[in-house]
């Protein structure tokens, strides 16, 4: 349908039709803030907000799920230990959970198989191509179709921070992109990755997606979709499944965010708290991959940044979602409106499942650090759009910083 707004769809990544049976080895309670444009209250009204809850493991191997929080989700209608055991799936909207401190994410162990992970195989419905008609603000020409370029395995040489985001949502699993990220209260021990905010929270007029995980440097070998239909789980995920207990988007995501239109792009990020599926052997993620980058959050003006080089899995025609892609591109600038920032955005011909995906450029200290994530782009390709990092970004991602500091 069209719309008087710029015509846009956010690149949620592709639906899955496949279902897969859950085995539920181990638990943890999470409390996890939009990710992906809006976010949550909180006492911080620029970062965003949530709340965090632990799971402990009694002498004989059960998790003790905290009263306060069970007796939160009874106010829902929700049994802890149904949910263990598949009453995740339930998506009666009256059930979404949709607050900060109303996020749960326990880890389902082996839930993120190789054939879950594959099995992403339909993109977010495309509208037409972008109308900026509705624009009002300063919009610079539509950039030239950037082709994107195949990133050379194995994929940990040359992107080590990049990997994919899988979750669950009420149409099927879905993927994203994301980027290990520095942790200030952590130097050389982050266990941060940024995202977009669609991809964990489904913006105004949904709630939290379900069984959030992070996979660095997915499919490192850059194996075909075909030689992945028998790949082992060390082959599709050779540093392991890290699931997010604990994330934070804006507010605005969380408010104004939608599947279509631009509405919340402008804040359409969102940072995850991760930890190991197997158990921590000691190792923070960042010391698992062997890198993470910093986030640059006093980057130039628009037109004043010659190059950004974007990163992510396109998943949807003519991309399959399996191999890495980077699109690099002077960018200019995309308002969607007058009261938001300006966006970046840039020519590229990478497709859904690229959404969340980091774009570096020279900081302001003259070394490489991410100033955006992919957002949006038009449901015919060639462009994508990314949020300017400032103050609210900034919020979001200390506030998470601070949760894990003494930890």
């Amino acid at each position: 349908m069209r719309s008087t707004r710029p015509s846009f769809t956010a690149r949620r990544g592709r639906y899955a039709r496949r279902n897969t049976s859950p085995v539920l080895a181990a638990v943890a309670l999470a409390s996890a803030l939009a990710l992906t444009a809006t976010a949550c209250d909180s006492g911080d009204a620029e970062a965003g907000s949530g709340a965090t809850a632990s799971a402990a493991s009694e002498g004989d191997g059960k998790i003790t799920i905290p009263d306060n929080i069970r007796d939160k989700l009874k106010e829902h209608g929700i049994d802890i230990d149904k949910w263990k055991n598949g009453a995740w799936k339930n998506w009666d909207k009256d059930d979404w959970l949709r607050e900060a401190d109303e996020y749960i994410n326990p880890i389902i162990k082996g839930l993120w198989n190789p054939d879950r992970m594959r099995g992403a195989d339909d993109p977010d419905n495309a509208v037409d191509d972008s109308d900026l008609s509705g624009d009002q603000g300063v919009t610079d020409p539509t950039p030239e179709p950037v082709d994107a370029k195949a990133v050379s395995p194995t994929y940990h040489a040359n992107a080590p921070e990049a990997g994919k985001v899988f979750f669950d949502s009420p149409e099927g699993t879905m993927v994203c992109s994301a980027t290990v990220v520095e942790d200030p209260a952590h130097p050389g021990k982050s266990n941060t990755v940024w995202t977009a905010g669609h991809c964990v929270h489904a913006g105004k007029n949904g709630g939290w997606y379900r069984n959030i995980a992070f996979v660095p440097s997915y499919n490192d070998g850059g194996k075909s979709g075909e030689e992945l239909r028998n790949a082992t789980q060390k082959e599709v995920a050779p540093y392991g499944v890290w699931w997010g207990d604990w994330a934070q988007t804006s507010d605005q995501w969380i408010e104004q965010g939608g599947a279509t239109g631009g509405d919340g792009a402008s804040y359409d990020f969102a940072v995850i708290h991760v930890t190991p599926e197997a158990g921590s052997n000691g190792k923070s993620l960042e010391e698992t991959v062997g890198s993470a980058l910093p986030v640059d959050f006093e980057a130039p003006a628009v037109t004043k940044v010659n190059s950004v080089t974007a990163t992510g899995y396109p998943a949807a025609p003519p991309f399959d979602g399996e191999t890495l892609f980077q699109c690099q591109d002077k960018p200019g600038r995309l308002s969607i409106n007058k009261a938001d920032p300006n966006m970046y955005r840039i020519g590229c011909t990478m497709t859904g499942g690229s959404s969340g995906g980091g774009w570096v450029s020279t900081g302001s200290d003259g070394k490489p650090a991410l100033v955006s994530n992919t957002s949006i782009g038009p449901a015919t390709a060639g462009w994508l759009a990314g949020p300017r990092l400032g103050d609210v970004a900034k919020g979001v991602y200390d506030s998470v910083s601070k949760k894990f500091a003494g930890r």
